[in-house]
C-alpha cells in the first residue's frame, strides 16, 4: 500500500505535466470503492450468478490473469515473455455461459456499440468460439478486497477494478448521481483489455441488473522498436522526459498526430523531431508569428475590422466526434499549410511598399481575414493544444497584437 501510494503520486504528477484533467483519481484502495464492491459482489451471489469449484490454470502475474494455452506464444505470455505459472485454488465463479448470449445480441444490434469495427467483430469471433465461466475470486491472494460473503477470498483483482466505473459516480451510495451518469456513453480502453471490458464487464452488469455502456471504443499501442511498451520487458519511453524537451502541448500534438487512434504506432524519436519542426514551429509556430507580425508592420498593431474566416472546421468537429484525432489534426495542418501559402501568393511586403491605397486595403482585408482564421484555429486545436490555443487567442483580443515568445521554437538534432 505505502509503495503504490508513491507510485499514484508520479502518475498524478504526469497527468498535471501533460495538462490532462480529471474529476476523481479512482484507486481500488478508496473507502467509497470497497463498499460499493461489497455491494456488487453481494448482489452477484443474491442473484445466483456465481458459484464455488476448484481450479487449475495457467496465471500470468504481469497481465495478473488466467491465460489458456492457444493465448501464449512458444508457450509464453505474448507482452510478458514468461511463462504462466500453474496455479490450483478454490475460488468463486461467475456464470458467463447464461449470459454471453445477452451481450452477443446487443453488441450485433450496437446497443452495446463496439468500434473500430474490427473490434467488434474480435468479440463476436470470441463468443463464437465459446466462453468458459470466469473466476471472479483468489483464495492466495493477499493483496485486494475481502470478498464479502467468504471473507477467506479476496475479490479477483480484475473484477473489482472494472467496478471503479459505477463505485465513481455512486453505484448503490448516491442514486441520484449515478442515474445521471450511467450508463456511460463512453467507454475508451486498449486493445489487450477488451475482452474484461466487451464481454466481462456487461456481462456482470446484466448480472446485477444495471445497462452495460452505450459505446466502447477500442485503442491500440505505442511500441518502441516494435515491442509493446512494458515495465515489465523494460520497454518505457516517459511523458514527462518528452515535456521537457518539447513543451506539454508538442508532446500532446506529437503523441495523438503519430496514427489513428484504434491502431498501433511504432515510437522513434528522430521522427517526432522532424514532425516537431515540420508541422509546429515551421508551419503552425510560422503563421501565427507572420500574422502577428505584419498586422504589428502594416496595420500599426491593430487588427482591421474582422471579416469571417475563408475557412471553416466543421470537417475537424466531425473527425473529433469519431474519434479520427490524427486526422482531425491533418485537417489543422492542411488549413495552417494554406494561410501560408495564401501569404506567399499575396505577398503583402510588396503591396504594403507600394503606398497605393488599393494595395493597402487588399493588405488589411488579408490579415483581417487571417486574423478571424486564427481565431477559429485556436478553438479547433484547444483539445489537442490548449495552452498554444489560449496564446493564440490572447495574442489577437482587444483587436491589439501582443507579441510573445515563438510558439514552437525549432529544436536542433
Amino acid at each position: 500500500k505505502e509503495f503504490a501510494d508513491e507510485v499514484t503520486e508520479l502518475y498524478k504528477q504526469a497527468w498535471k505535466n501533460l495538462g490532462i484533467e480529471y474529476d476523481y483519481f479512482i484507486r481500488t484502495t478508496d473507502k467509497k470503492h470497497i463498499k460499493s464492491v461489497d455491494k456488487f459482489m453481494q448482489k452477484l451471489k443474491d442473484n445466483e450468478a456465481v458459484y464455488e469449484k476448484e481450479y487449475e490454470g495457467l496465471y500470468c502475474f504481469g497481465c495478473e490473469r488466467f491465460m489458456t494455452e492457444k493465448e501464449l506464444v512458444n508457450g509464453q505470455c505474448p507482452d510478458h515473455k514468461k511463462e504462466p505459472e500453474k496455479v490450483k485454488e478454490k475460488n468463486y465463479f461467475f456464470k458467463l455461459s447464461e449470459y454471453s448470449g445477452k451481450v452477443k445480441e446487443l453488441i450485433e444490434k450496437d446497443e452495446i456499440k463496439i468500434r473500430p469495427e474490427s473490434r467488434k467483430n474480435e468479440v463476436l469471433s470470441l463468443i463464437k468460439q465459446g466462453l468458459e465461466d470466469f473466476s471472479v475470486s483468489r483464495q492466495k491472494v493477499k493483496w485486494g478486497i475481502p470478498l464479502v460473503f467468504d471473507k477467506k477470498q479476496v475479490v479477483y483483482v480484475w473484477v473489482e477494478a472494472l467496478q471503479n466505473y459505477i463505485s465513481a459516480i455512486g453505484y448503490e451510495d448516491n442514486e441520484k448521481e449515478f442515474k445521471k451518469w450511467w450508463p456511460a456513453d463512453l467507454h475508451l480502453m486498449a486493445k489487450d483489455i477488451l475482452k474484461f471490458h466487451a464481454l466481462f464487464w456487461p456481462a456482470l452488469l446484466l448480472a446485477v441488473g444495471e445497462k452495460p455502456p452505450k459505446e466502447q471504443f477500442i485503442h491500440g499501442f505505442f511500441t518502441i522498436n516494435g515491442e509493446k511498451m512494458s515495465k515489465t520487458v523494460g520497454y518505457v519511453i516517459d511523458p514527462n522526459d518528452l515535456v521537457k524537451k518539447y513543451g506539454v502541448d508538442a508532446t500532446r500534438y506529437l503523441l495523438i498526430s503519430q496514427f489513428p487512434f484504434g491502431g498501433d504506432g511504432d515510437m522513434n524519436e528522430k521522427r517526432l523531431l522532424e514532425k516537431y519542426n515540420a508541422d509546429l514551429a515551421n508551419n503552425l509556430g510560422n503563421l501565427v508569428a507572420r500574422v502577428t507580425n505584419m498586422i504589428e508592420q502594416y496595420c500599426k498593431g491593430k487588427i482591421p475590422e474582422m471579416i469571417k474566416s475563408p475557412k471553416n472546421f466543421e470537417k475537424v468537429n466531425e473527425l473529433i466526434e469519431n474519434y479520427a484525432f490524427d486526422q482531425a489534426l491533418q485537417e489543422i495542418l492542411k488549413t495552417v499549410t494554406w494561410a501560408n501559402q495564401e501569404i506567399d501568393k499575396a505577398e503583402p511586403w510588396k503591396l504594403a511598399k507600394s503606398g497605393e491605397e488599393q494595395d493597402i486595403k487588399k493588405v488589411e482585408t488579408l490579415l483581417s481575414s487571417l486574423a478571424s482564421l486564427l481565431c477559429d484555429l485556436a478553438k479547433a486545436i484547444k483539445p489537442f493544444m490548449p495552452e498554444t490555443a489560449d496564446k493564440i487567442t490572447n495574442s489577437l483580443v482587444c483587436d491589439k497584437i501582443t507579441k510573445g515568445e515563438p510558439l514552437f521554437p525549432r529544436i536542433k538534432t
